[in-house]
């Protein structure tokens, strides 16, 4: 009997406690694990935009220090741009090719364009191709007014304080799936002086080459995020590093 005592199984109460801990320890763990798959997701996002900054000088360097336009034309019923070919048509079925991209010939490789923390799975994501076409936005300043000569990257006092490409999205309420009623989050490919355009996922922070090829961190213009979306943090970055010193 003493033996059978021994080994008798946990008593109702005794599972209740042992539950309780187990649930105290996950509540106090989960947010570590958090911020940790938030540190990765930045530290590749870092990555991405350095090897972005190094692309665009090499273009640089082979176009006498002109910069490459936001737009350079249309082909094939699509438009190209400086990250690639994106049909036109219905969102989330368009095609997309990032070969006749700016800077694709010095990338050569699918993944860095994208941003793990840009989450583009759940109802308030809306695609704009069949794939992803990318995470990250193009400082339009650089680009020029179009039909006017390229920017040279020679006129540029300090490229330390001038942003190249940061991470960007748009709220998006005109276009289905999106509505007035639901507004949804999308790939953005410009930052903008006036828009909202540079998403600030990383802990309301948005991570920004420059032109001289450093990486660093950015907070949004108080006021400036947009209010259809507060919760997506996207919103505009200073003037002071979109424009042309």
């Amino acid at each position: 009997m003493s033996r059978a005592r021994h080994r008798r199984g946990f008593t109702v109460v005794e599972l209740l406690v042992s539950i309780a801990i187990l649930a105290i320890l996950a509540s106090l763990l989960l947010p570590t694990l958090a911020r940790a798959r938030g540190s990765a997701g930045a530290a590749r996002c870092t990555s991405n935009l350095r090897q972005f900054g190094f692309a665009a000088q090499m273009y640089w360097d082979d176009h006498d220090g002109e910069s490459f336009p936001y737009r350079s034309g249309a082909t094939n019923g699509g438009d190209i741009f400086w990250f690639g070919w994106l049909e036109r048509g219905s969102e989330g079925q368009r095609r997309f090719d990032p070969k006749p991209g700016a800077i694709w010939p010095y990338l050569e490789a699918r993944g860095v364009e994208t941003c793990p923390e840009l989450l583009r799975s759940g109802p308030d994501f809306k695609p704009k191709a069949a794939t992803g076409t990318g995470g990250y936005g193009y400082n339009l300043t650089l680009s020029g007014p179009a039909g006017q000569p390229a920017f040279r990257l020679a006129s540029v006092s300090r490229p330390t304080d001038l942003a190249v490409f940061a991470d960007a999205a748009q709220i998006n309420d005109f276009q289905p799936p999106a509505s007035p009623g639901h507004p949804m989050i999308e790939e953005f490919y410009y930052l903008s002086t006036n828009e909202p355009t540079t998403h600030f996922r990383h802990r309301e922070r948005a991570t920004v080459v420059f032109a001289d090829g450093h990486v660093g961190r950015e907070s949004a213009v108080q006021g400036s995020t947009d209010p259809r979306m507060p919760s997506a943090h996207v919103g505009r970055l200073r003037t002071e590093i979109l424009g042309v010193r």
